[in-house]
């Protein structure tokens, strides 16, 4: 049996409509069994909406209405629409007088599009002698009550489909509604924006079909919308993730939850051009496709709602609270975009969620808006989001020249981690000249990574999250699977040969063995006999460097956020670095200084390529930055701003921790290093601080004394020139052609309109004075401390490594 579905402009008045019966009655004719699906025919469903809008404002929707039964009945005069014509025409009247209604109510009025479309082809087919049907699929189909995008109970709803098709054997055909559904009461519901697609994929996989053949208006999946871009290409064939991909990107024939039940079942599906059905068009199936598949697809209907305020500056749990009352009013959001302070936050949304949005985010934060904290929570409309799919980041400079050429603004960027997708906000002005010009520039076995993780703190957990989530995907595009295989803690270690899972937590604690040592591991590696090994310290742990070594020599290679082991003695630095090159293993540890920044890789490409770096200085720690970024502008007392750096969990719980000035000392020392200088720890001249008189005794201690620490910092304050600010940077410079710099940690006074002067927030900042670029230093700029940005860093060493094995 074959599911054939037809879109509403296969279905409209004219060569549509004769082109769809068409193609049925040649179906007929082959004895192919198979059962029709249709959408709304023509335009009906935007028809329905503008009647219920009218209605709704008060304003005269006689003509439309008469325009609409008119173009209903057209192709079948002779057609009985009567009852759908009833029940729209009181519907209206009752939204007329009471001025409103629900999404209820409009499901129940847009459901009548695909009634009528039933009725009419079912009617014509009868009286060319075709036994012919319309079937209702609120008989059947079960959903929950969320009307407008209603979800499918999917055990009720196979059951019932079944019983229906075995009491009504197939002696006719049967023509049913798609999009249209029922909740458990009866009441109608629909199955969101393209949802007879879905409706099409259900049946398919409750009456195991042969196959789905969507019969639309285009000949298949294109490159790009051909309706935009003229030289788009047909993409002949696709697997279910690949199209699945393209669905989440904007491909408008497809539903968004329309592969998954046909995935689920091995259904092949098929899209057809009604207006050229002997086209080869797109096939879907489970294969296997080797190369890369690459199309620029459009998102309309969008929005950037965008927060600003100077007051979540440095605010932690912004996102979380955007991102919560939006899922509690189920609202989808596309592509993000922030700075690293969450001072600005702007995300898409479709645009009929705008004011939905805007008025539960002015509910949440109205506290900031009332405090001014937040200034404001915009909707920017008239945009489009263009995502090139396939395309990574790299391959992408030419397509970006040539957006840049175009005079074409680019409101938001964003790409995933793995960079194959790049999404571009234009102008909705903009879209067709920047997906031309975009589409003009662009025209095997799995690679097994084994990693042990060690360390499932804050910032460990935070990767294996990320490892998971993305691990389907790197398989996909980069051919490479990330099979975590042991997570150790300081007291147990997973040990799983398969690889864990979203379970991994609850398995850890109910089932991990007690840990011996970095042995225990080593020994399960071998005896899985597993290849591409690669070991991740997340841990802040003094002693487990000591087991580096053994890990090199043992067939691993090395990922490591902890900074001990690059600031140990010289000799020690030196050893690793010797027992790497032995083995041939890499080390890699771009999170050590900066986080997520691309600091230390940038500083060694310069070096190795022979570029002289005459100096480095910066911002290096993320809480010191917070504490004399607010305390230089604003007037408050140094223990005030020090005690809400605290508060926010900006410093260790011992703040002196951070205000000694070793851990900056110890990144300094790493930069250093990487420039092939011996210098040991004990040789960077540090300022501590903390006054002499605060050092000592706990840290409840310090705490008690911090108004101590005014007075102090009142003099340094006020002994500044005018527009300077304070910043504690960490200093390397003298010849460092020699064997060694000269290494500093002070706080130092510098002018407002520099670029240390300038760094908001936590942010950290990095310049970097080569010969080269004599005066003009390079400038690295973010946030260089969080456990989200730390692990992305780590996880972009693991992507490095697993890509060169």
């Amino acid at each position: 049996m074959k599911i054939i579905k037809f879109g509403g402009k296969s279905l409209a008045n004219g060569k549509g409509i004769e082109q769809t019966l068409a193609i049925i009655q040649d179906y007929t004719q082959h004895k192919t069994p198979i059962v029709v699906v249709l959408s709304a025919r023509g335009n009906t469903t935007n028809q329905l909406l503008k009647l219920l809008h009218k209605a709704q404002k008060g304003l005269d929707y006689s003509e439309d209405w008469t325009a609409l039964k008119s173009y209903q009945i057209a192709p079948a005069v002779a057609v009985d629409l009567s009852t759908e014509f009833d029940l729209i025409q009181r519907t209206l009247q009752g939204v007329a007088l009471l001025q409103d209604y629900s999404p209820k109510v409009q499901d129940l009025i847009l459901a009548q599009g695909e009634l009528m479309a039933t009725k009419t082809v079912a009617a014509i087919l009868q009286a060319r002698s075709i036994d012919s049907q319309a079937v209702d699929s609120r008989q059947f189909l079960t959903t929950d009550s969320q009307f407008g995008n209603a979800q499918i109970q999917e055990t009720i709803s196979e059951a019932k489909t079944i019983v229906f098709f075995q009491q009504k054997p197939l002696s006719y055909l049967p023509i049913v509604t798609g999009f249209i559904a029922a909740n458990e009461s009866g009441t109608t519901t629909t199955l969101g924006r393209n949802g007879s697609n879905y409706s099409t994929a259900l049946l398919a996989k409750y009456l195991q079909a042969d196959e789905v053949i969507n019969y639309t208006h285009v000949n298949g999946i294109y490159t790009a919308n051909p309706e935009q871009v003229p030289d788009a290409r047909i993409i002949e064939k696709l697997n279910y993730q690949e199209a699945n991909e393209l669905v989440s990107f904007g491909a408008s024939i497809l539903h968004a939850r329309s592969i998954v039940p046909l995935m689920e079942r091995n259904i092949p599906l098929r899209i057809l051009n009604t207006f050229s059905p002997h086209s080869q068009g797109t096939y879907i199936s489970q294969y296997t496709n080797n190369s890369t598949i690459k199309s620029v697809a459009v998102q309309k209907s969008v929005c950037i709602i965008n927060i600003e305020g100077k007051g979540l500056l440095g605010q932690i749990g912004i996102d979380a609270r955007i991102f919560g009352t939006l899922h509690l009013h189920n609202i989808n959001i596309g592509v993000i975009s922030q700075g690293s302070s969450e001072q600005s936050v702007g995300f898409v949304i479709d645009i009929q969620d705008s004011q939905k949005a805007i008025q539960a985010l002015e509910i949440e934060f109205g506290k900031e808006i009332k405090n001014k904290a937040i200034n404001s929570i915009l909707a920017i409309k008239d945009i489009a989001v263009i995502t090139v799919i396939g395309q990574n980041i790299q391959g992408f400079s030419e397509s970006y020249q040539s957006l840049i050429n175009n005079n074409i603004d680019i409101l938001l960027v964003n790409n995933t981690i793995h960079g194959n997708n790049i999404s571009l906000v234009v102008a909705e002005k903009d879209v067709n000249k920047a997906v031309n010009s975009i589409h003009s520039q662009i025209f095997g076995v799995a690679k097994n990574i084994n990693i042990a993780v060690f360390g499932k703190g804050t910032v460990g957990g935070t990767l294996l999250a990320q490892i998971l989530s993305s691990k389907a995907q790197i398989l996909k595009r980069k051919e490479i699977k990330l099979n975590v295989f042991a997570i150790a803690g300081s007291q147990k270690v997973l040990l799983n040969k398969n690889g864990i899972d979203d379970n991994w937590q609850q398995q850890y604690n109910h089932t991990a063995e007690s840990i011996d040592g970095v042995q225990q591991v080593i020994d399960f590696a071998k005896a899985n006999h597993f290849e591409n090994l690669i070991a991740i310290d997340n841990t802040a742990s003094t002693t487990f460097v000591q087991d580096y070594s053994t890990l090199v020599q043992n067939g691993f290679d090395l990922i490591s956020s902890n900074k001990i082991a690059n600031t140990e003695s010289y000799a020690s630095y030196q050893a690793l670095r010797q027992i790497l090159k032995q083995h041939n293993k890499k080390y890699l540890y771009e999170t050590n200084v900066g986080a997520g920044l691309p600091l230390i890789d940038t500083i060694k490409l310069l070096h190795d390529s022979g570029e002289n770096i005459t100096r480095i200085r910066g911002v290096f720690s993320g809480s010191l930055s917070y504490i004399f970024n607010h305390y230089s502008v604003q007037e408050q007392s140094f223990s005030s701003i020090l005690q809400e750096a605290i508060q926010k969990g900006f410093t260790e719980p011992d703040p002196r921790e951070d205000l000694c000035g070793n851990d900056v000392a110890r990144k300094l020392l790493i930069l250093a290093r990487e420039l092939d200088l011996e210098n040991e720890f004990e040789e960077i001249s540090i300022q501590n601080l903390i006054p002499e008189s605060l050092r000592g005794g706990t840290a409840a201690d310090f705490l008690a004394r911090l108004e101590e620490l005014n007075a102090p910092y009142r003099q340094i304050k006020s002994d500044q020139d005018e527009e300077h600010v304070l910043r504690y940077i960490g200093d390397l410079h003298g010849d460092l052609q020699q064997n060694k710099g000269i290494l500093e940690v002070n706080l130092v006074s510098v002018p407002k309109k520099s670029a240390l002067g300038q760094v908001k927030g936590s942010d950290s900042i990095f310049e970097i004075y080569t010969k080269s670029y004599g005066d003009n230093p390079i400038v690295i700029q973010g946030a260089g401390a969080g456990a989200a940005v730390t692990a992305r860093g780590v996880f972009g060493d693991l992507l490095r490594i697993a890509e060169k094995k």
